[in-house]
């Protein structure tokens, strides 16, 4: 169940950022914690990337610092009017992470941070099947989210945290077993890695 904070956050972008600045501090900071996911990827100016669920372009202001070919996709306008105003650099897409209006095989890289928590297992399935499709042959995608806590002293925090600011989705996606899903959707797992007591995971997965 969603609480007011929640709405709050994502109606007034400082609040948003503050408590993602917040979060990130346990892993070192905003910075390390959005680029993470991007470990040991090759992106270069000529590397055409995809920030799916780019929010208010939290992410996509580093991606750009790597590509001139940055594209950020969101489904809400309020979302991409912020973004548009914070990365000018990039190319900006309303639309549903489910069904993208993007040609097969266009990107080198598909990135989304901490929004898969956000979709229905349905819907998840889905996203991921769009990503593979829009990936070009060897195209990698990352993502970073959730994870159940591999120790039981971090288990408080996150369920403080996820009461406060997330839904029943969130919840699922700590029994959701992710590197799964994306073998279903077609792409294999190179990494998965664990940060903040198995709070926080991280993986990377190849298009055949």
């Amino acid at each position: 169940m969603a609480t007011i904070l929640r709405d709050w956050s994502y109606r007034y972008q400082w609040l948003y950022d503050s408590v993602s600045r917040l979060a990130a501090l346990s892993v070192g900071g905003e910075a390390r914690f959005r680029q993470l996911a991007l470990t040991g990827l090759s992106i270069q100016a000529e590397t055409r990337v995809l920030d799916l669920c780019c929010g208010s372009g939290q992410t996509t202001r580093f991606l750009v610092e790597r590509s001139q070919n940055v594209t950020g996709l969101d489904a809400s306008p309020k979302s991409l009017r912020r973004a548009e105003r914070n990365v000018p650099q990039a190319t900006y897409v309303q639309a549903f992470a489910e069904a993208m209006p993007l040609a097969d095989g266009q990107f080198d890289v598909v990135h989304t941070s901490v929004a898969l928590h956000e979709m229905e297992p349905e819907q998840l399935q889905q996203i991921l099947v769009e990503v593979c499709r829009v990936l070009k042959p060897g195209g990698m995608f990352t993502t970073i989210d959730f994870h159940k806590p591999s120790q039981p002293l971090l288990w408080p925090g996150l369920a403080l945290f996820l009461a406060l600011f997330e839904t029943h989705t969130a919840w699922h996606l700590l029994e959701t077993d992710l590197a799964l899903l994306l073998q279903r959707a077609g792409l294999r797992v190179t990494a998965h890695r664990f940060y903040v007591g198995g709070s926080l995971q991280v993986l990377q997965a190849q298009k055949e």
